[in-house]
């Protein structure tokens, strides 16, 4: 029965695109982010897996994870606070989306931009924003509230915080693609608006909200920086167990044994992912439902109960930490023309510009070679099977003569940001009418000037979002420095970390300061690659 299904999701997953199977410019395309994943993703998950199996054969040692209380519990708890978190975003980000869908009014573009917040925001940033606004000594102390130290809620409202832009982007997208005339139908058939919801457009924007729900399982059970920072010793993840036991207490079998069974927990979820996607790769719809500008007190309630949230949880962390580093006087904000500091800047930009480069480079090639072959699709999603610490750890495992090395740190960038890039040029692809390349044939272009004079200006939109994605990726990399990097090499990162770990409030002030100036970094990279553009004409909802 297994190998049954084996062979049905190989049979889908592998399926050539256009029926027609890949040739050798698709294989010299592929070639270059196969032997990329090979060797930085691929061995070095092969390494974590010997280093567990040098545990031994028996049962005992490869169940120590579920028999020992303390680890089963960062186990459940792992998948735990990623099911609430999915719950969460689903409830509040869908009636959102609905809103941003199917309503026109004034600053609605603005709120597309401001989803894309979340992701331009480092994972420390936005941990050190949760603490500045509901930890010790935050705003919401400040103004009557409980701190929420010490308890769940401190992860649960970052990880919302991360991911609510994920299902509500998606969820808008799912919505504009529902057919206009299938409504159309249903209500002259005497449905009401809310029949017509469950039986026309709930099945058709459920896949695109099972998709994003993976995703956001994904960043949740594999998320470090913020489980690092907000969880505390009472409600850390299995990959902050992980860092622990490799950093501090040098059980690298034991680790290696927690590395293997997350992998397994979360392969099932990154495959429905991959399926997931394959299924919505089709070219956008023509008659969309045309949004029309509120007309009731209902409507005009929901769009501002929708500002209303986008502001609580987007913005609210973001300008927690802006407010508290103001706030904490100019002796704080020294700290910025510090020799420490200068030389962390330098080193943030010069990593991340490089990796940057090799991602464009690993994306684009990926991108082209998947249309033509669906497998290389479903492995763009490799990377976020496999966490920054699971990514770190077998690196370090495998190339131990290269721990203190910049290609390899460079690598590890690039491997967590190229993904951004490939996806984003693959939906631009998929979305691409396959008329445009019919035309430019029919008047004699090749194919190779087809590509170049038709479908490359088209693509230069998506490829500008995915790159913007990509860099502020990189700039706010934090797991991988943390395992990979010597001193020297200290980013902005490394050194809030640092900061946030010595006792007293100047310490914790340079952090805030810090975290102001990587989260600048981050902004700046992605309006640069991001916002010149005009909106793109694949993709009109994610930039109208």
């Amino acid at each position: 029965m297994l190998a049954l299904i084996a062979w049905r999701v190989w049979g889908f997953v592998a399926k050539p695109r256009f029926g027609f199977p890949p040739g050798a410019g698709t294989w010299a395309l592929a070639c270059l982010p196969l032997v990329f994943l090979l060797a930085v993703l691929i061995a070095p998950a092969l390494r974590l897996l010997a280093e567990a199996a040098a545990v031994g054969s028996s049962d005992a040692a490869w169940l120590a994870p579920l028999e020992d209380p303390y680890l089963r519990w960062r186990l459940l708890w792992s998948g735990l606070q990623a099911c609430i978190t999915c719950g969460l975003v689903l409830l509040l980000g869908l009636p959102m989306a609905w809103v941003l869908a199917r309503l026109e009014f004034a600053g609605r573009s603005l709120l597309l931009r401001a989803l894309m917040l979340p992701f331009v925001v480092p994972t420390l940033v936005a941990a050190m924003g949760v603490l500045a606004l509901a930890g010790p000594q935050g705003l919401w102390q400040r103004w009557g509230g409980a701190s929420w130290q010490g308890t769940p809620y401190l992860l649960l409202y970052g990880n919302v915080f991360f991911n609510l832009c994920v299902l509500v982007r998606a969820a808008t997208e799912a919505l504009e693609q529902v057919s206009a005339s299938r409504v159309a139908a249903a209500r002259t058939l005497g449905a009401t608006p809310w029949r017509a919801f469950w039986r026309i457009e709930w099945p058709a924007i459920a896949p695109w909200l099972m998709s994003a729900l993976c995703l956001v399982f994904l960043y949740c059970f594999a998320g470090f920086g913020l489980a690092l920072v907000l969880g505390g010793p009472g409600y850390a993840t299995v990959e902050v167990e992980i860092y622990t036991l490799v950093a501090y207490e040098l059980q690298i079998n034991q680790a290696g044994v927690l590395a293997v069974w997350t992998l397994c927990l979360t392969a099932p979820c990154a495959l429905a992912y991959a399926i997931l996607e394959r299924r919505l790769a089709t070219p956008l719809r023509a008659d969309r439902i045309a949004r029309h500008k509120p007309q009731s007190t209902g409507q005009w309630l929901a769009v501002c109960l929708t500002v209303l949230m986008l502001g609580l949880v987007c913005a609210a962390p973001v300008l927690a930490i802006v407010t508290r580093a103001v706030g904490a006087g100019a002796a704080a904000w020294a700290v910025l023309l510090e020799a420490d500091t200068l030389h962390a800047l330098w080193n943030t930009l010069r990593f991340s510009a490089s990796a940057l480069v090799l991602a464009t480079v690993l994306g684009v090639c990926h991108a082209l070679a998947a249309q033509r072959w669906a497998l290389l699709r479903a492995i763009a999603f490799l990377p976020f099977v496999v966490s920054p610490v699971l990514v770190a750890f077998g690196l370090l495992l495998l190339y131990p003569a290269w721990m203190a090395s910049a290609p390899l740190l460079v690598a590890a960038y690039a491997l967590l940001a190229y993904p951004f890039i490939a996806k984003a040029l693959a939906s631009a692809l998929d979305g691409m009418p396959a008329h445009y390349m019919h035309a430019a044939a029919s008047l004699g272009a090749s194919p190779w000037r087809a590509f170049w004079r038709v479908r490359w200006p088209l693509l230069q939109p998506a490829l500008r979002r995915g790159m913007a994605f990509a860099a502020a990726t990189a700039v706010g990399e934090f797991a991988v420095t943390l395992f990979l990097s010597r001193p020297e090499w200290a980013t902005l990162t490394t050194l809030i970390y640092e900061h946030l770990g010595r006792p007293g409030q100047t310490h914790y002030a340079s952090a805030l300061v810090l975290s102001c100036a990587l989260m600048a970094l981050a902004f700046a990279a992605f309006m640069l690659l991001e916002w010149p553009g005009r909106d793109d004409p694949l993709n009109p909802s994610l930039h109208a």
